[in-house]
């Protein structure tokens, strides 16, 4: 009993890679199909925020988020960026004074080819020998001047 406290529980996850390691586009799109079917789900589930069936008479501004690169946008990022234009736009203007969607959504499946680092670890795994990988995260592939994200207000 007194030995088993330096153990970590068995389900303890280890933190997630960067994502500096996930940014560039290197691979051709992969995405969740029959073929490779257990893809952990997106973290976005929501696109629409706010007052969304207001006409374009009621929100005449609209104000668009831009990407500069061409680079991979993970779900994660894209639910934070939500959570966050949500939370500021609410507090400032009211729940109903704007709209918010989310113009890109995430289905190009990562894949990780997880190493261990422990003790005789160099027995257990193989390396880069059948270095494919297991489904990690989902991402959005995006292009320079794409939208990412739109918010409509009135003046």
């Amino acid at each position: 009993v007194s030995g088993s406290r330096h153990c970590l529980p068995s389900h303890a996850n280890m933190g997630r890679r960067p994502a500096r390691c996930y940014r560039y586009q290197k691979n051709k799109p992969y995405p969740k199909s029959r073929f490779n079917r257990s893809v952990p789900d997106s973290k976005i589930r929501i696109f629409d925020m706010g007052k969304k069936r207001a006409s374009v008479l009621e929100f005449p501004k609209c104000v668009h988020m831009v990407s500069n690169e061409y680079e991979q946008l993970s779900s994660e990022a894209l639910e934070a960026a939500r959570i966050c234009a949500n939370k500021y736009l609410g507090k400032y203007i009211g729940k109903e004074a704007y709209h918010i969607r989310v113009r890109v959504h995430p289905w190009h499946v990562l894949r990780i080819n997880k190493m261990l680092s422990c003790a005789g670890a160099d027995r257990l795994q193989t390396g880069m020998r059948q270095s494919y990988g297991k489904p990690y995260c989902t991402v959005a592939r995006v292009r320079i001047g794409q939208i990412l994200l739109s918010v409509r207000t009135r003046d």
